[in-house]
């Protein structure tokens, strides 16, 4: 499922709570065993392992309730079993409660901070990946977000798209590197390629502004290390009367065009430079133009996508894996690709993930998804 362009991943109540309650059922197995085995086996002997367990996800109280409780049975352990040493568990089940009590305060610290980074992350996803009209005109559009840092919602992969008097307008893009490292340098591109595309009529002065940008950016706030920081960038033109596509690429991955079970790659003639890179290597960007006919499917996407591993090292087979494609509404087709490259990669994610599909409907006919969808946006 995907909304607002972010997938959400269904969660497994039933396995959760059972996880939670461990600590509890650790408790009621060992007590079980310690009454009903010899005491030379010294079962209870483990109990302190319960409250130490209960200390990775619950609250201190509750962790200090569980080890009283475990303090308690181990007492009434050593009226029915008086050689088992109970002073000597009880001393230990004691101590481990107190540290586990700490450990969980300390535990719970972090999940504050991380939460505030979570926070910080959602709100510079609003900032460089807001939310997208999922019609335009006659084009569908829907997009894509995986981010590979765990503690963060973004990264450095960016898109846009918006409807300009030149047409709609697409950017996706990958500033060098992940994470919140890299959210500032691709809201300097996205925010220039904003302003850009409404003020510009030629997308040639559109990349050279956001390459302006991205310099700045980068001059203000240079990177660790000695590599530079730079993006790759892919700039998308669909008239408003459709038919065809105009696509300026920075050095990006080549989108994916399928017609009709079709698939081509739009390569393009002459490279144009990476962001950040025009003042070394010159700005001679060029502007490619192809067919994009009624029910053709557009997938621009980052580098992540294409190098997604499975364990034995295997990249992930995005071009077999569009053409297998039936003809499918974007959010679909979407759906479908992030479930197959979790599936694909086990889950485990090396980079960022960003990805727009769009397509060109007949502004005359909608099948029943497309009018499903219409409902959905109130259009």
């Amino acid at each position: 499922m995907i909304e607002s362009g972010r997938p959400r991943l269904p969660r497994r109540y039933g396995r959760g709570r059972l996880v939670r309650l461990s600590p509890v059922i650790l408790t009621v197995v060992i007590a079980s065993l310690a009454y009903a085995t010899p005491p030379e086996m010294a079962f209870s002997r483990l109990l302190p392992a319960a409250p130490a367990l209960a200390a990775a996800m619950w609250p201190v109280l509750p962790t200090v309730l569980l080890g009283t409780v475990c303090l308690c049975l181990m007492i009434g352990l050593g009226f029915v079993f008086p050689d088992l040493g109970t002073w000597w568990t009880a001393a230990g089940i004691i101590a481990v409660t107190v540290a586990a009590a700490y450990g969980s305060h300390l535990r719970l610290q972090r999940e504050r901070t991380l939460l505030q980074v979570r926070l910080v992350a959602d709100a510079a996803q609003q900032v460089v990946l807001s939310p997208m009209p999922r019609r335009i005109g006659n084009v569908e559009i829907e997009s894509l977000y995986l981010a590979a840092a765990a503690e963060a919602s973004i990264g450095g992969d960016f898109y846009e798209v918006v409807d300009t008097p030149y047409g709609i307008r697409l950017l996706i893009g990958d500033v060098r590197g992940k994470g919140l490292p890299a959210v500032g340098a691709a809201a300097a591109i996205v925010n220039a390629f904003r302003e850009a595309a409404y003020g510009e009529t030629d997308m040639v002065n559109v990349a050279r502004r956001m390459d302006a940008s991205s310099t700045r950016y980068n001059a203000a706030f240079p990177p660790d290390g000695p590599m530079e920081r730079f993006a790759t960038a892919l700039l998308a033109e669909i008239p408003h009367e459709g038919r065809r596509i105009k696509i300026l690429n920075c050095g990006h991955p080549p989108p994916l065009l399928l017609n009709r079970r079709n698939l081509r790659f739009l390569e393009p003639a002459t490279p144009s430079p990476l962001l950040s890179l025009a003042e070394l290597i010159g700005d001679h960007y060029s502007v490619d133009t192809f067919d994009f006919a009624p029910g053709d499917l557009l997938l621009l996407y980052t580098d992540g996508i294409a190098e997604a591993r499975a364990r034995n090292g295997e990249f992930f087979p995005l071009a077999a894996w569009m053409s297998g494609q039936p003809p499918t509404p974007p959010r679909e087709l979407l759906t479908a690709l992030h479930r197959d490259l979790l599936r694909y990669s086990r889950g485990r994610l090396d980079d960022d993930i960003a990805a727009l599909a769009v397509r060109l409907g007949d502004p005359e006919a909608r099948s029943p998804g497309e009018l499903r969808d219409a409902m959905e946006t109130g259009e």
